[in-house]
C-alpha cells in the first residue's frame, strides 16, 4: 500500500479530503463540516450533549487494535452515552491529535470506521478539529442528541422498589482485553510466534467493536417504557451501579446468578483461571444499558430477551449488596476502571 505524509494536504487539505464525501441525515443539522461553526436546529426538543477523550496508550493500543475499529469504537462509546440518557443521538463532533507516524491512509481508515459507526446509528459527523501531537493519537469526541421535554432519564432517579436491570451480557470485553494483552507480551518476547486467537472471536470483538444499544432504547420506545434511572457500562457493572445508588440516594440488592454472562466469555475466563462473575462486576467496557423500572413494566420486559432482571432497590441504609448462588451477600464494592489511580 502507498504512502501519502500529512504533509502534502496541510491542516485544511486533510480535514477536507477526510470529510468530503459526508452527507447529512438528520433534519436538525442544518451545516455541517466546512463552516466556523455547525448550525443544529432540534425543533424544540431538548439537546443532550456528551465528550469522551480517548488517549493511545491509556485508552487503546495500537499493537492490536486496527485503526477502523479504532474510528468505529470512538463514535459507539459517545452514541452510548446519549442512549442511557433515553435520547436519540444526532450528531458528533471529532477532534484528532496525529504525530507523524500516521499516513493518510491510515488515517482514511481511522475514518472509514467513523463513518461506518456514523451509518449504523443515524448521526452525522458536523465538524471537529486536527492537528500535531508529540504524544501519539488522541481522540476527542462529543455527541449531541435529542429527546422530548420531560423524558430524560438520569442517574439520580432511582426510588425504592424498582427492579436493577442489565442489557446484553458482561464481562467480554475485559477478558477480550487479557487475551490480547497476553498475545502482545509473549510476541514482543518472541516475535516469531503468531498470536494464539482461535475460537475467542466474540470477547475479542467485545472489546475491539462494542455496540451501543440502540435496540434497546427502540424497545423502550417501542413498548412506551421511561426507565427510572439509567446509565451505560463502562467501567464496570458494580461501579456503574454505585453511582445509580449515590446519586438516587439508595440501595440495592443484585443476585450473582441474575448478571447475564455469555457462554463464550464463561469459556474465556476459566482459560484465565478467573471467576467470570469477577469479570461482569469490574472489567468494564461492555457498553450495555443498566437501568431501573418500576415494577409494573415488568411484564413488558419479558418480551425481550435481551434485557435481564438482576435484583432490586432498597432503602440507602441497607447498603448495596450482592448475593452469591451459595447464598451469602456481600457488600458490593467498585473496582472498576479509575482514570487516575497510580
Amino acid at each position: 500500500m502507498s504512502r501519502t505524509e500529512i504533509s502534502e494536504y496541510g491542516e485544511f487539505g486533510l480535514i477536507h479530503h477526510l470529510t468530503k464525501n459526508i452527507e447529512l441525515q438528520n433534519a436538525s443539522s442544518v451545516l455541517g463540516v466546512g463552516d466556523d461553526a455547525a448550525v443544529i436546529d432540534h425543533f424544540g426538543k431538548q439537546t443532550v450533549v456528551s465528550t469522551d477523550l480517548l488517549i493511545e496508550g491509556v485508552h487503546f493500543d495500537l499493537s492490536y487494535t486496527p485503526l477502523k475499529h479504532l474510528g468505529y469504537k470512538s463514535v459507539v462509546v459517545n452514541v452510548s452515552d446519549i442512549y442511557a440518557m433515553n435520547a436519540t443521538p444526532t450528531q458528533i463532533t471529532l477532534s484528532i491529535g496525529i504525530s507523524s507516524k500516521f499516513s493518510v491512509e491510515a488515517l482514511e481508515d481511522f475514518y472509514n470506521g467513523v463513518y461506518a459507526a456514523c451509518e449504523e446509528y443515524g448521526v452525522d459527523l458536523i465538524g471537529g478539529d486536527t492537528c500535531s501531537s508529540q504524544k501519539g493519537f488522541i481522540i476527542s469526541v462529543t455527541a449531541l442528541g435529542e429527546v422530548n421535554n420531560n423524558q430524560v432519564v438520569q442517574r439520580s432517579t432511582a426510588q425504592k422498589g424498582d427492579l436493577v436491570c442489565v442489557s446484553g451480557d458482561l464481562g467480554g470485553a475485559y477478558i477480550g482485553l487479557l487475551f490480547l494483552e497476553r498475545e502482545k507480551k509473549i510476541f514482543l518476547e518472541t516475535p516469531q510466534i503468531q498470536p494464539d486467537l482461535e475460537n475467542e472471536q466474540y470477547v475479542i470483538g467485545r472489546l475491539l467493536k462494542p455496540r451501543a444499544r440502540k435496540d434497546i432504547f427502540e424497545f423502550f420506545e417501542e413498548n412506551k417504557i421511561i426507565p427510572t434511572s439509567m446509565m451505560d457500562i463502562s467501567d464496570g457493572l458494580s461501579s456503574e451501579l454505585l453511582h445509580i445508588c449515590e446519586k438516587s440516594e439508595v440501595g440495592c440488592v443484585i443476585y450473582e446468578e441474575k448478571i447475564p454472562i455469555s457462554e463464550d466469555s464463561k469459556k474465556a475466563a476459566y482459560k484465565f483461571e478467573i471467576d467470570p462473575t469477577a469479570c461482569a462486576l469490574s472489567g468494564g467496557e461492555d457498553y450495555e444499558l443498566l437501568f431501573t423500572i418500576k415494577q409494573d413494566d415488568y411484564e413488558k420486559l419479558t418480551l425481550n430477551e435481551q434485557i435481564s432482571v438482576i435484583g432490586y432497590v432498597v432503602e440507602a441504609e441497607e447498603g448495596a449488596t450482592i448475593k452469591t448462588k451459595g447464598g451469602n451477600s456481600h457488600k458490593l464494592t467498585a473496582q472498576g476502571w479509575n482514570a487516575f489511580r497510580e
